[in-house]
């Protein structure tokens, strides 16, 4: 899935809401819908630039992480297969 938005772009339009521009307006403007709107304001709200960039670094590692951790236990799972069978 190809992101439309950078982070940066995100964030952008999220200060714009906080200086007093209209959702709707907004939503319009940017050719997104009010759902996009407030889940960015979900996940980005608050943020700035280089705070996005260090959570996206984050997730990435996460996401190592939870492919590194599967593989093991899918390998202790097969040792332990492999052990209980009688030779």
């Amino acid at each position: 899935m190809k992101k439309r938005f950078s982070e940066e772009q995100i964030i952008k339009v999220l200060k714009e809401a906080e200086a007093g521009a209209g959702t709707g307006d907004l939503c319009r403007r940017h050719g997104i819908s009010p759902a996009t709107f407030y889940k960015w304001k979900a996940k980005y709200g608050g943020m700035e630039v280089s705070d996005a960039k260090k959570l996206r670094a984050l997730e990435a590692e996460n996401n190592q992480l939870k492919k590194l951790l599967a593989e093991a236990m899918l390998d202790n799972a097969i040792l332990k297969d492999v052990n209980s069978k009688k030779w």
